[in-house]
């Protein structure tokens, strides 16, 4: 199943505040080139280039469909590129400015990716990632702890999206390593406020939900969906309702 960016972007103000409050870690300087790994839609990477308009600004993603819509954004000094993750890594391109917001929790193998992307940084540089906390934030535990009971299971032949995040003592460690100082790591909780459940599930459903929808069939979607929205009711039973959505901020300079 594709991104949706339509509903995707049906939560833009929820997902917009941690962008800003990473963007605002960036100390005051002249990069030369600047890339936003997983810049979706590209708006955000749009509000980069605007404050940097001396910067070359790369936005990559590895989705066509999100990467339809950059081109209502574009700017002089922005531009952007189909391409994995892991595929810029192996480029060895040098940066200025390594920014990923809400993106780098699709990728695996963290203990070998993120030392990599620190690599890629140049002397000064600055590393910036936001990214959600997704073992400990509760919409994503009920899909877990449903995917894993039958018949989904069964359904899914035992495939699970377990998440690569790995703990802040882990990401503090790997940025020391690459000897970057000025270290900001910081856990913050962006609360939803939910009228109704569904309002829950539709901001799962525009990301943490899609590996499920792509790997069922029709009617295993359907019975899936019915099953996940009511352990979203059981686990929220007073409405309105808050989500204590977490995510993991880190800064560093080279």
């Amino acid at each position: 199943m594709p991104w949706n960016p339509d509903l995707y972007n049906n939560f833009k103000d929820i997902r917009y505040q941690p962008f800003y409050d990473l963007l605002g870690f960036i100390q005051s300087n002249d990069p030369a080139k600047i890339v936003d790994l997983g810049c979706g839609t590209g708006e955000q990477t749009s509000i980069i280039a605007e404050r940097f308009p001396n910067a070359a600004v790369l936005g990559v993603d590895s989705s066509p469909e999100m990467l339809e819509q950059s081109a209502a954004v574009e700017r002089q000094n922005l531009n952007f590129r189909q391409q994995t993750i892991e595929e810029l890594v192996a480029s060895g391109e040098k940066w200025d400015i390594i920014f990923s917001n809400a993106a780098l929790q699709w990728s695996d193998n963290h203990e070998q990716l993120f030392p990599s992307l620190l690599s890629l940084l140049q002397p000064g540089g600055q590393f910036l990632v936001q990214m959600p906390m997704q073992r400990d934030n509760t919409l994503n535990s009920i899909l877990l702890e449903l995917a894993e009971e039958k018949p989904f299971s069964d359904y899914l032949k035992g495939w699970t999206s377990q998440s690569p995040v790995q703990s802040i003592d882990a990401y503090t460690q790997w940025l020391f390593d690459a000897g970057l100082v000025n270290l900001r790591v910081e856990q913050r909780v962006y609360p939803i406020i939910a009228t109704d459940h569904d309002t829950l599930y539709q901001f799962i459903a525009g990301s943490a939900l899609i590996p499920y929808m792509d790997r069922l069939a029709a009617e295993e979607r359907s019975l899936f969906i019915e099953a996940y929205k009511e352990r979203i009711a059981a686990a929220f039973p007073k409405l309105p309702a808050i989500y204590a959505f977490k995510r993991l901020l880190l800064y560093g300079t080279k």
